[in-house]
């Protein structure tokens, strides 16, 4: 197995986005009002950091503030961006036609292809944890299109769910990609098979796992490649994993 990287939380990018000054046209909210964001890869100035893998452009760990905090209506074209709300209530309003609100476990993909808008909203009263992924198509121009889901703790406990890619039950999308989660309440050993030549990023949101003799607690990250199996070692309960299957 070869490592890609391992990328501790705190070596992260790191942005404060306040609601006043430069950023009043984008960010919205009250002059209070800010978006911390934790990047783990570097898309010019959107987000500091190393670069890409694979296909996946921005993998971004946000707290949005509440009261109408969040991104105010914005365009993207040729992306695939995904939504993963880890903690309060995500408000989403979208060109296609959709206002959704998302809440813990809940996750949406947003195609924006040809061109699409979408604005991303806090507004209720506790803050709101989201991790955002964007990722290359496999065919540009495609027309705008989204669909969202929700992650079933209760049936996904101790294994591995796929929730983006080609597998029954999770959220289609025209790239060689898959997003999965894995939620562990113990101890336990677990196996990822992905497809050659594809590599594997897995990003611990909480608890603490081991990756080819790399220990990685909360927010640590790891990237893998040319290996037919991952094995991954849960070392405590609790334990929450987004692992992100992609084409080199």
């Amino acid at each position: 197995m070869s490592v890609r990287f391992v990328l501790p939380a705190a070596e992260r990018g790191y942005s404060f986005l306040p609601s006043v000054g430069p950023n009043a046209s984008y960010v919205a909210g009250h002059p209070d009002g800010a978006i911390t964001r934790h990047s783990s890869f570097n898309f010019g100035e959107y987000q500091s950091g190393i670069p890409g893998f694979g296909a996946m452009r921005v993998f971004g760990d946000e707290v949005f503030m509440p009261n109408g905090t969040g991104y105010n209506m914005h365009p993207h074209h040729n992306f695939i961006i995904m939504a993963f709300v880890l903690s309060g209530t995500l408000t989403h309003i979208n060109t296609i036609g959709r206002i959704d609100e998302l809440g813990r476990d809940d996750y949406y993909v947003f195609s924006a292809g040809s061109g699409g808008k979408h604005s991303e909203l806090n507004i209720g009263e506790g803050d709101l944890g989201v991790i955002y992924v964007w990722v290359l198509p496999g065919r540009l121009l495609a027309p705008p299109s989204y669909r969202r889901a929700r992650f079933d703790r209760s049936a996904g406990a101790n294994r591995i769910t796929c929730l983006v890619g080609d597998e029954p039950g999770a959220l289609p999308i025209a790239q060689t990609f898959r997003v999965s989660r894995l939620v562990s309440d113990a101890e336990r050993r677990y196996a990822y098979r992905p497809a050659r030549p594809n590599g594997l990023y897995a990003f611990v949101v909480e608890g603490e796992v081991e990756i080819a003799d790399a220990l990685l607690t909360r927010r640590d990250s790891m990237a893998v490649e040319g290996e037919d199996q991952v094995t991954i070692d849960v070392r405590t309960g609790g334990t929450d994993v987004l692992l992100v299957e992609t084409k080199l």
